[in-house]
């Protein structure tokens, strides 16, 4: 059955202007310690992918709490939902503490894909319940 779902679009110029003007504090505020990790290698090979990477998982972690219905309230945080790829490059959502337990207490399983193109940066996110 399923029990949400959401979307979202982001622009990934917004992205690039929050960073410009907040710097590393703006990915720390929405990255998990291992998304943090990727996100300084890939934008220390390429500061282009490292934006792009940013966008997506800001925009994947908007969908997720969109489709869990509690938009960006507690026990969904930033960094308790971690966007991370699966070996073949699939998307899948890492939960943490409380949302972990929140999600595990009402038998939840969720589904995310991502995407970006050139200024935008977009996720859907399924999620079901038993």
């Amino acid at each position: 059955m399923i029990y949400g779902i959401g979307t979202d679009i982001c622009d990934v110029r917004r992205i690039r202007a929050s960073l410009e003007r907040h710097g590393e504090r703006f990915a720390a505020k929405v990255l998990s310690d291992g998304e943090m990790q990727v996100w300084r290698a890939r934008s220390a090979r390429w500061p282009e992918r490292g934006l792009r990477y940013l966008a997506t998982r800001f925009s994947a972690k908007e969908s997720f709490s969109k489709a869990i219905g509690l938009g960006m309230r507690m026990p969904m945080t930033w960094k308790l939902c971690e966007i991370a790829n699966e070996p073949g490059g699939k998307p899948a959502i890492v939960l943490h503490g409380e949302l972990r337990a929140w999600c595990e207490a009402r038998g939840l399983q969720a589904h995310i894909t991502v995407t970006d193109e050139t200024d935008y940066a977009a996720s859907f996110c399924v999620i079901e319940a038993p």
